[in-house]
């Protein structure tokens, strides 16, 4: 078409306008397009928004660790045949790294850490513990903080020094029987662990620090009476335990336990608690119970997953974050609760006369 044409013919000469703009617009349009998805999707691996999405969904679904029992050594001074945390290891972690994770803890919504072992109370002469328990009061402010002892190691100094700042003693205790604490193994030597839990008892009441006691019921202990002397200690709280097998630990080729002997029917532990109904403090934990309603630390700040029959451990806390790892420990948050988890006791609320 000839230009002279074009000129003679408005029509024509503003469809070739239009059909021009549209052209620069449409290439200009394209490249800027282009250049913006490359900036928006080349920086992302394919891969990545899916790993992205099913974390979100896992920690999403991830329980707040309200409860954390750490399990920060493993060394004991006693040998309880059903022990189902033995000593497989020495390690323990420095000071300042498992500060840092009790400050993850913190910050993922921990409201209650209990100490155990092991014997808690072995470690540096249970200085490392008391440094533990202040920096869990003092520093991240927590409402409760409690630890479960065999009480042969505790001083009179160790309140002294570190009792304001701990909530709860849980001491096991499970015969009021010298004996029977013997062949259980609950026993050092022959240094009287019945005299010893009264002696903290009387200490627990001094500097203001609720008293519990946790007892394991097994062939050796399951046909004792209990009652008179739960009710002269008066413990805030009696837990029950059922006899527990853990395949690793107290059972199994590579335990350093065998705890076959020790394991009771249903029956037989319910026919205990039948008869020590007229305990108001009595607690009673099930096996059922004990495998996922708690949150189980290790010596290295990995969750426990007990749901097979063993432990399965998660990564550690301190390598892959609180959500990560707690999203393995087959914790039954429903369980927990159940059995009344949620509740964490503290000194400002505990209804004791001192």
């Amino acid at each position: 078409m000839q230009l002279s044409s074009v000129v003679t013919s408005p029509m024509l000469l503003l469809q070739l306008c239009i059909n021009t703009l549209r052209s620069i617009f449409a290439s200009v349009f394209s490249k800027v397009c282009y250049g913006t998805s490359r900036v928006c999707w080349g920086t992302i691996s394919s891969a990545a928004p899916v790993d992205r999405k099913v974390d979100q969904g896992r920690y999403q679904n991830a329980m707040t660790p309200t409860s954390v029992n750490y399990h920060f050594t493993r060394k004991c001074n006693y040998k309880c045949g059903f022990c189902f945390h033995t000593a497989k290891t020495s390690f323990v972690l420095p000071l300042d790294e498992a500060k840092k994770g009790l400050k993850l803890l913190k910050g993922s919504g921990m409201e209650k850490i209990n100490f155990s072992g092991g014997e808690p109370f072995l470690h540096e002469k249970g200085d490392f513990l008391g440094k533990l328990v202040q920096y869990c009061k003092q520093d991240l402010q927590l409402p409760s903080v409690s630890i479960v002892s065999n009480g042969s190691m505790i001083k009179e100094k160790w309140f002294q020094k570190y009792g304001d700042d701990l909530d709860i003693l849980a001491i096991s205790c499970d015969s009021f029987d010298e004996a029977t604490n013997q062949l259980i193994g609950r026993a050092q030597g022959k240094k009287s662990h019945i005299d010893n839990l009264h002696k903290i008892r009387i200490w627990c009441q001094q500097y203001k620090v609720a008293f519990k006691i946790n007892s394991v019921i097994n062939t050796f202990n399951v046909d004792e009476d209990m009652t008179e002397n739960i009710l002269q200690l008066n413990p805030v709280r009696w837990k029950v335990f059922q006899c527990l097998l853990i395949d690793g630990e107290n059972a199994g080729e590579k335990a350093l336990r065998e705890a076959e002997r020790f394991v009771i029917s249903e029956q037989l532990f319910q026919e205990f608690l039948e008869r020590h109904s007229s305990v108001p403090c009595l607690v009673p934990e099930s096996n059922e119970k004990m495998r996922n309603s708690y949150l189980i630390l290790d010596e290295y700040m990995r969750f426990l997953d007990c749901r097979e029959g063993r432990k399965d451990p998660s990564k550690s806390i301190l390598d892959v974050g609180v959500r990560e790892a707690i999203s393995f420990s087959g914790f039954d948050e429903k369980m927990f609760l159940k059995r009344g988890g949620k509740y964490v006791w503290s000194k400002a609320d505990m209804k004791l006369e001192w």
